[in-house]
């Protein structure tokens, strides 16, 4: 045999003795190193990209500004421009003369207006003679029509606002008359024969 010892005891002893512990932790300190330099490079990337993303948006609009500008200063479009805001103006105009117009009808509204409810004051809140004079024929009117209800008698009017018909309830005897009214007898004539019914 050419060793004294036994061989998996010498490879032991040697493995041991080398010290790899400081190799293993500088390979992690290397691979954290890597990790952090790999980090760092992307986020730069991606601060790029989005700068690049917005020069690209920012270029768009100065182009599209710049052909706006260019197309905005052919002689024809600037004619066709000019045209539309005269054609505006006038119809500015138009629209200014149709309110002075306006202003003028309703201010002679406002004077007839006025006129009408300093007329209204003048007469107070009966009104005037002929307002006084036809209330007084309404309550009149209402007044008879309420003496004849308790009565027991109710008229009816035609389209005209003429009585033409009375309706005589007796509830004493249960009975019920209707009478058409006809203008040949005489006001007492009914007057008579509505006593007489009830």
């Amino acid at each position: 045999m050419l060793l004294d010892e036994d061989p998996a005891t010498l490879i032991l002893h040697t493995v041991n003795n080398f010290n790899i512990h400081g190799d293993k932790n500088a390979l992690g300190r290397i691979n954290d190193s890597l990790s952090t330099l790999q980090q760092a490079r992307d986020l730069r990337l991606r601060d790029a990209e989005h700068a690049l993303k917005k020069l690209s948006r920012q270029l768009a609009t100065l182009e599209n500004h710049h052909a706006e500008t260019l197309s905005s200063h052919y002689s024809a479009d600037h004619a066709s421009q000019i045209l539309a805001l005269d054609t505006q103006k006038f119809r500015a105009a138009k629209a200014a003369a149709d309110l002075e117009i306006e202003g003028e009808r309703l201010e002679q509204e406002l004077e007839g207006l006025k006129a009408k409810l300093s007329e209204l004051e003048d007469q107070g809140i009966e009104g005037g003679e002929g307002e006084r004079g036809r209330r007084e024929l309404e309550d009149e009117t209402l007044l008879r029509l309420k003496i004849y209800r308790s009565l027991g008698i109710d008229l009816e009017s035609d389209r005209a606002g003429s009585y033409t018909k009375a309706v005589i309830r007796n509830n004493q005897k249960g009975d019920v008359h209707v009478v058409n009214m006809d203008p040949k007898f005489s006001r007492y004539f009914y007057a008579n024969y509505f006593w007489q019914t009830i």
